[in-house]
């Protein structure tokens, strides 16, 4: 019975005709599952507490709203399938996507979801595409490339696109940090403590160097909340990643912990950034002449070539179109 099934498939869809069948009938046991989990009862704790903290008949509460989101609700559901089980791993998720911007207690659902659906997306392409669009028949070895290809490309995707978000926020932190030191320097020498300067440097920041700002204006919230300064100064440098930033905390600490003046030691610091960046400007203006050298070859050799050879070429074709200088 099996073989007669196998036949009969074969000849509607081809050779791999079973192997659609099979994976059109995983996706559906996955999204049956997924709808029926998104269905599933309300838990009675959970109820009551949203019940609790909803707010009452005709007042509206913003940061209740925020917090009793149905997107949240949703992911919560799948806690299990979207988080690792491994509480290292997680952080170091967390961190990383912290680092990209993403400051969400979701993003870590959120990114292996994404990861999920834009996977799930990239195969279901591939597979239109190898048994609907194509005509012309296939290798076997091309038909799983362009089957599983997709697919991994949209699992990858979002990794790829994390990666690019932390690597360029850490140079735009890295590019605007000495300006915040400058103006932090100026704040505190104005007679502005710590606290006032951080807020101040969030909010004129905020135009130029958002990374930078954002990360500013969490610290002022954390030191408004009443956490210790130190601790709140070096989870700032872990979320950073930059090593000028880690550096700055350890300055601020040894400061507090020897009780030297703060603006001396921002004063010595921010020259020290000063210089920093001018040296990173010198020596990326001396890269400029090895890097253009390529280039310049490419762009002027040839055509120099065509120039000088070019009219030798032509005579040596007329002469032996001639029959040679004795013609």
């Amino acid at each position: 019975m099996f073989g007669s099934i196998n036949t009969a498939i074969g000849n509607v869809m081809g050779p791999f005709g079973l192997i659609i069948v099979l994976g059109a009938l995983g996706l559906i046991l996955v999204m049956a599952t997924v709808v029926m989990m998104m269905n599933q009862p309300e838990d009675p704790l959970e109820r009551i507490k949203r019940e609790r903290l909803a707010p009452r008949a005709g007042t509206t509460d913003f940061q209740t709203t925020l917090r009793q989101k149905e997107g949240n609700a949703q992911l919560q559901k799948f806690a299990t399938f979207l988080e690792p089980s491994d509480t290292k791993e997680l952080s170091q998720k967390q961190l990383e996507l912290r680092q990209a911007g993403y400051q969400s207690r979701d993003a870590v659902r959120i990114f292996y979801f994404a990861q999920m659906a834009l996977g799930l997306i990239g195969l279901l392409i591939g597979v239109i595409y190898t048994n609907v669009i194509v005509e012309v028949a296939m290798t076997t070895q091309k038909t799983i490339m362009w089957t599983l290809g997709p697919g991994a490309i949209g699992y990858w995707l979002p990794k790829y696109w994390v990666t690019r978000r932390v690597t360029m926020r850490k140079e735009e932190i890295e590019s605007g940090f000495p300006d915040a030191l400058d103006m932090m320097l100026v704040c505190v020498e104005a007679g502005q403590s710590l606290d006032q300067s951080i807020v101040r440097i969030a909010r004129e920041l905020k135009a130029s160097y958002p990374a930078l700002a954002d990360e500013f204006e969490v610290v002022a919230h954390e030191m408004k909340a009443g956490k210790d300064k130190i601790n709140v100064l070096q989870d700032m440098g872990t979320r950073c990643g930059v090593q000028d930033v880690s550096s700055f905390v350890t300055v601020l600490v040894q400061s507090a912990a020897f009780g030297t003046s703060i603006s001396d030691a921002l004063r010595v610091y921010a020259s020290e950034m000063r210089d920093k960046r001018v040296m990173k400007a010198e020596e990326a203006a001396n890269k400029l002449p090895t890097k253009m050298t390529l280039a310049t070859m490419m762009f002027t050799v040839p055509p120099l070539l065509v120039i000088l050879v070019g009219p030798s070429v032509m005579g040596i074709s007329k002469m032996s179109d001639m029959g040679g200088p004795g013609g």
